[in-house]
């Protein structure tokens, strides 16, 4: 006979997701059913995604940081047939666009889409309205970007870019060995940003942080997301857990949704749970 999983359970499931753990192995280590952890990812991830919708506003953040991460669902852009074009299958690459505040670290917004201008311009008006200041933002050399800020934003920020800079492979290591960066260069577009406070360093530090807290994320491995909508799920659980749950050390102990100042206590798992409404009973099954 099924029984109903309790709050406590549910917390535990959502807790190793949270710490990179991938769906069976969460059902391995908590004995709660696959099927049933991943409609609790669906379930929290819109909650997560309607948390941050309404609590990230109203942000002060002068110095803003904008970079984009590469992922995919259920197969690589390569791979993509004609079948899968006929039948609208939602599969292929999937960048998702990440800003981050450089002083309290808090992730304002995200997007998850492809690396056009469109994407750019979706992520961009989606950032604008947040703000409560006029922000300095650094992104990478992505042209897509140079449009969609002038046309959200207009002179009312200022905007450069950083380009890295990458020497020749090292003879002898493997594909994946990262290349090392030579020098960078900095490029002010719009308005006069101060050239100390242009970098990307810190929301590259987040992508690091997406790929250690999030399996679908992992490299070779079969661990990436079969579904978008489970994706845009995981991504959502991660980025609300990191910025009201999650400590930052560098913000002694603080979450950064409270060194923005957007509440006043470190939230638990629980809070996610019940977010907006007390949380619904699943059903459940040993694994």
């Amino acid at each position: 006979m099924a029984n109903h999983l309790p709050v406590e359970r549910k917390a535990a499931v959502v807790r190793a997701l949270v710490e990179g753990n991938s769906i069976r192995s969460t059902a391995r280590i908590t004995g709660v059913n696959r099927g049933t952890v991943l409609r609790l990812l669906v379930d929290v991830g819109a909650r997560c995604a309607d948390l941050l919708d309404e609590m990230v506003y109203e942000v002060h953040a002068p110095v803003i940081e904008l970079d984009e991460i590469w992922s995919y669902v259920g197969k690589k852009k390569k791979n993509i047939t004609e079948e899968d074009k006929a039948k609208g299958r939602k599969v292929g690459d999937a960048w998702v666009w990440v800003s981050l505040c450089a002083k309290s670290k808090l992730v304002i917004n995200h997007h998850v889409g492809g690396r056009d201008a469109g994407s750019a311009l979706a992520f961009i008006s989606d950032l604008a309205p947040r703000l409560a200041c006029t922000p300095q933002l650094t992104s990478d050399g992505l042209s897509s970007y140079v449009d969609a800020i002038e046309q959200v934003f207009g002179p009312e920020c200022t905007y450069a870019q950083l380009v890295k800079h990458f020497g020749a492979g090292h003879p002898g290591l493997g594909k994946y060995s990262p290349q090392k960066v030579q020098w960078t260069t900095k490029t002010p577009l719009v308005g006069h940003p101060d050239e100390s406070l242009i970098s990307t360093s810190f929301v590259e530090r987040q992508n690091l942080t997406m790929r250690m807290m999030m399996r679908r994320f992992t490299r070779l491995t079969n661990a990436f997301s079969k579904k978008l909508a489970n994706h845009k799920a995981a991504i959502a659980l991660h980025f609300a857990f990191y910025n009201f749950v999650r400590p930052h050390m560098s913000l002694d102990g603080l979450t950064p949704a409270m060194a923005s100042g957007l509440v006043t206590k470190t939230w638990a798992v629980e809070d996610l749970l019940g977010w907006p409404l007390p949380d619904e009973n699943l059903t459940v099954s040993a694994a």
